[in-house]
């Protein structure tokens, strides 16, 4: 049953996603640069083509830019990609089909999709783990939250987000950063030209 559900969400939701882009590598790589440092993403399109394809066209959109880490908790997750420094939500296209059975844990250093509490609403919004978080993972009576990537570089930068303290600050709750931390760039990085002999 729950495979009929995903073959009849991925073919519903098809058309609101980016389609895979002739040109984009499997394992596309984007650098986040951060008011606290950049960290560097690689994406598995392997094991989650509809997350890859809908964190990219958020990057290619600019829509990463001028966000912030609106929940931080040291240990456990660091989140963003959904509210601009006014601290207003941001406009995002459909959420995607949930493809967290993809084989990918939520492990120190991976990136996930963040959603509410149906399945599969996630759209812009993200989060690293910086913990091993294995109650983010599915299991048999549950869906768990997508893993589509890792951070390959700048886990320090990570590291040193979770370090701020945090407190309320409407509208968000206890673990809203005292601290603004804002993506300045989200941009997908090319693979350079090979050297001419």
């Amino acid at each position: 049953m729950k495979t009929f559900v995903i073959l009849a969400l991925t073919a519903m939701f098809s058309s609101t996603v980016l389609a895979q882009d002739n040109n984009l590598p499997l394992f596309p790589q984007v650098e986040i640069q951060t008011s606290e440092g950049n960290f560097v993403l690689e994406l598995d399109g392997r094991r989650a083509p509809f997350s890859v394809a809908n964190f990219v066209q958020y990057v290619q959109d600019g829509h990463y830019d001028g966000t912030i880490f609106h929940r931080v908790i040291a240990g456990f997750v660091a989140q963003a990609g959904g509210y601009g420094e006014d601290l207003k939500e941001k406009k995002t296209r459909n959420p995607i089909p949930n493809e967290s059975g993809n084989g990918l844990r939520n492990a120190r250093g991976t990136i996930a999709m963040a959603r509410m509490g149906h399945p599969h609403s996630g759209a812009a919004q993200f989060y690293i783990n910086l913990g091993d978080n294995r109650n983010l993972d599915p299991n048999p009576s549950r869906w768990g939250y997508c893993v589509f990537g890792q951070v390959i570089e700048g886990m320090q930068t990570l590291d040193k987000i979770a370090a701020i303290p945090t407190g309320a600050s409407a509208p968000f709750r206890s673990d809203f950063p005292q601290k603004i931390v804002t993506i300045t760039t989200a941009r997908l990085i090319t693979e350079k030209p090979a050297a001419t002999q």
